[in-house]
């Protein structure tokens, strides 16, 4: 019986479908940068006992979780937050089909909440900014959300949704009683994870998490500190302050090539 064989132009076409068709599951950077930004220092409640675990427990992105294993978990290393507690995210790991999701800090030594947000994508990780911390105890762990496939076009609001057996995220008490003592274009940028002129560093870290990178300068005794979000090929955003609150904000376009982005000096 005769075989056919498949014409070269074929063969190469079909290829060349099959190589886009799967670029295609890929992430973005601006989906990693929204996922990111959208889930990282966001306070959330428990709705069950989370355990504690150095491993992150798996959670399936159609809302189902090994409960006996979680429950395990808790008998060997105890709760990491209640029903009922306020726990944070304290840093993202985005892969192509999961998302791990820190929360006070993992099962480590910690301090302040706040003091020790980190974000991780693309494989640079923010450090923390209280080193002091780490000699205290804490009561965090981690949940990794496993998809089956590719994460596809999942945004960090569907990603909140999907957790919302075990975290619910519509209530942060302590974090909207600070945002409703800020002025309302503080607070709308805070919402739409933006700096802007005349925030304080709560606030930036509350719109965009902790700085990639600081750097600080004196300038005719003044000393001013410039915060550096994302790294190129991309976008990177500057903001710098003048004591405590935040006098500019530079959004650049970093294309590729190997070129690294310069925090640039106050005066410019």
């Amino acid at each position: 019986m005769a075989v056919s064989r498949i014409p070269p132009r074929v063969l190469v076409a079909f290829l060349a479908v099959a190589s886009l068709h799967g670029d295609t599951k890929k992430l973005s950077l601006d989906q990693r940068v929204e996922l990111v930004r959208g889930l990282s220092s966001e306070y959330a409640t428990a709705k069950i006992m989370l355990p504690r675990s150095r491993k992150a427990l798996p959670f399936e992105e159609n809302g189902s979780w090994d409960q006996k294993k979680w429950e395990e978990a808790v008998r060997k290393d105890g709760p990491a937050a209640r029903a009922g507690d306020m726990v944070q995210v304290t840093k993202v790991d985005v892969d192509d089909d999961a998302i791990t999701l820190q929360l006070n800090d993992g099962m480590k030594k910690k301090g302040s909440w706040r003091d020790r947000v980190q974000i991780s994508m693309g494989g640079a990780t923010t450090g923390p900014s209280n080193p002091q911390a780490a000699n205290q105890p804490n009561n965090g762990t981690a949940i990794v959300l496993k998809f089956k496939d590719s994460i596809g076009e999942v945004t960090s609001a569907q990603v909140k949704k999907m957790l919302a057996p075990v975290l619910d995220f519509e209530k942060h008490s302590a974090a909207e009683h600070y945002i409703d003592t800020l002025p309302p274009e503080t607070q709308q940028a805070i919402k739409e994870k933006k700096a802007i002129e005349g925030m304080d560093r709560e606030a930036v870290i509350m719109a965009l998490g902790r700085p990639l990178r600081k750097t600080r300068e004196t300038k005719d005794d003044n000393e001013q500190e410039t915060w550096q979000y994302g790294d190129p090929p991309g976008r990177v955003t500057f903001v710098t302050f003048a004591g405590s609150k935040v006098i500019r904000v530079r959004d650049t376009y970093a294309g590729m090539g190997g070129s690294v982005a310069q925090i640039p000096s106050p005066d410019h």
